[in-house]
């Protein structure tokens, strides 16, 4: 057989230097060492800055590399292991230790969300805030979106913003059959609001984890979570029911 297209495409200059500082990274760095800035790295490498850059991104994406604000690319630590799996069939805040409820308010829920919940456009939601913390490090930041028909208790016009907000939330859903869960794992880009609470750097590689609760055979609530992907490997345990998203 006649050697295809691909076959015959050179390796890209970045996609090789990005190995050359891997192997840098293991013998020259150490993890949390500041790497010089772009213009050292180029000469060093003898390189142009864009190609440079393109390699460090490649290696922030793979959890080598962190970028930190006001301190610069620092070498990362061995990702740390995340467990989302679903066999516990939870409702979120049942138990958990590692989430914690910083705000919520009323406010409309994004267009992909809204489809999920079957709720009208411009119908206030509940929308919860949380931050999932691993060895006193957030690693995730979640908006947890349900609809007022999920908590009748709960006027989401009138109830006050904030953590006892978000808290009351969470115990009117926990009141609910609890049928199952469904989730979705697709790679993103972070979000400002998202960014500052997890000190990324805004449009950083993150892991965008959609949880959809079933009660009642319909969507209860939706939780949209985002992760550092520099710093967490995502663990599924034993859950069947998770689709990585293309």
């Amino acid at each position: 057989m006649g050697t295809t297209q691909l076959e015959a495409a050179p390796e890209p200059k970045y996609w090789h230097l990005k190995t050359v500082i891997s192997e840098a990274l293991d013998t020259d760095f150490a993890v949390g060492e500041i790497l010089p800035n772009e213009r050292e790295l180029a000469a060093r490498f003898g390189v142009a800055r864009a190609t440079l850059r393109q390699a460090l991104e490649q290696l922030e994406l793979e959890g080598r590399l962190q970028r930190r604000r006001g301190v610069g690319t620092t070498v990362a630590p061995p990702r740390v292991g995340v467990d989302v799996s679903t066999t516990q069939h939870a409702w979120p805040g049942a138990g958990e230790e590692t989430w914690q409820a910083v705000d919520a308010a009323a406010a409309t829920a994004p267009a992909a969300v809204l489809r999920l919940l079957d709720v009208k456009p411009g119908e206030p939601v509940h929308v919860v805030r949380r931050l999932r913390v691993t060895d006193g490090t957030p690693v995730a930041a979640e908006l947890l979106y349900v609809p007022a028909g999920s908590v009748p208790g709960l006027d989401a016009s009138a109830t006050p913003e904030g953590p006892a907000h978000a808290r009351a939330v969470l115990r009117e859903l926990r009141q609910l059959a609890l049928d199952g869960q469904d989730r979705s794992v697709e790679l993103g880009s972070a979000r400002a609001d998202d960014a500052k609470e997890l000190d990324r750097l805004p449009g950083s590689p993150v892991l965008v984890v959609t949880t959809r609760y079933l009660s009642g055979g319909r969507t209860a609530a939706v939780s949209v979570a985002t992760y550092r992907a520099d710093t967490c490997r995502l663990t599924f345990g034993d859950s069947g029911d998770l689709a990585m998203a293309s």
